[in-house]
């Protein structure tokens, strides 16, 4: 699930401290290395990855930032709640067994986490599955059939959208399966522990995918603020 990488239309709750230009660009490694992680994924799973997308009409904001033949769903409905249901819908209209609906905001979730999910659900048996995120949210569910409950009556953007879910889940006697929790990145703290995660050896956070795009992009950035720095202080 996806944002066309525009400037002031995507991560603007990172800006500041990004210009919206740099919002922008981090916006599309985001998305380079969760497409990459999710190929490796389907090295180990029998699984194919599609990007859906909003708003329609953009398509050319991916080109450079996704592989040429990428396959593109443009998304359909009016709140988020619709515009995930109606996007598994579709994918299933299009022959797929089983459907994971992904964030682009979790560059460093683990790549297992998405073999898990995929493994899990081609199994025999009813399930679904839960990637939970730490501010209450998910980066991941995934889903046998689609099922409308699961996106009705959730206070979307908010800390207990999970919570919600599996309530939905339970209510309709659904099974869920939880991944491993991992964290969004949306705001300037979030911002802050994805660059420890890659820059401070002594930090105790758990490391995840290696995210290579948003890690360079997050090192030139470093580099320009400290020369920044350098320059201010010697024309003083």
């Amino acid at each position: 699930m996806a944002k066309a990488p525009i400037p002031g239309k995507v991560k603007t709750r990172l800006t500041p401290p990004l210009t919206p230009d740099e919002a922008c660009a981090l916006n599309a490694c985001f998305l380079r290395d969760t497409v990459a992680s999710l190929h490796e994924a389907t090295l180990a799973a029998p699984a194919e990855w599609v990007i859906s997308y909003t708003p329609q009409g953009f398509e050319a904001a991916f080109l450079g930032i996704l592989e040429a033949g990428a396959y593109l769903l443009p998304q359909r409905g009016d709140g988020f709640g619709e515009r995930l249901l109606f996007t598994a819908e579709d994918l299933f209209a299009c022959g797929f067994s089983a459907v994971c609906l992904i964030d682009s905001d979790s560059p460093t979730v683990p790549t297992k986490e998405f073999i898990t999910a995929a493994i899990s659900l081609l199994q025999d048996g009813e399930r679904a599955v839960l990637g939970p995120s730490e501010d209450g949210g998910y980066y991941l569910i995934g889903l046998q059939r689609p099922v409308a409950e699961l996106f009705e009556r959730i206070t979307w953007s908010t800390a207990v959208v999970a919570e919600q879910t599996l309530q939905r889940a339970e209510e309709v006697g659904l099974p869920m399966e939880s991944l491993r929790s991992w964290y969004d990145v949306d705001d300037a703290d979030s911002l802050a522990r994805l660059h420890a995660e890659f820059f401070d050896p002594e930090s105790n956070l758990p490391r995840g995918y290696p995210a290579p795009h948003t890690r360079e992009f997050l090192t030139a950035l470093k580099h320009s603020a400290l020369l920044s720095s350098v320059e201010t202080e010697t024309s003083v």
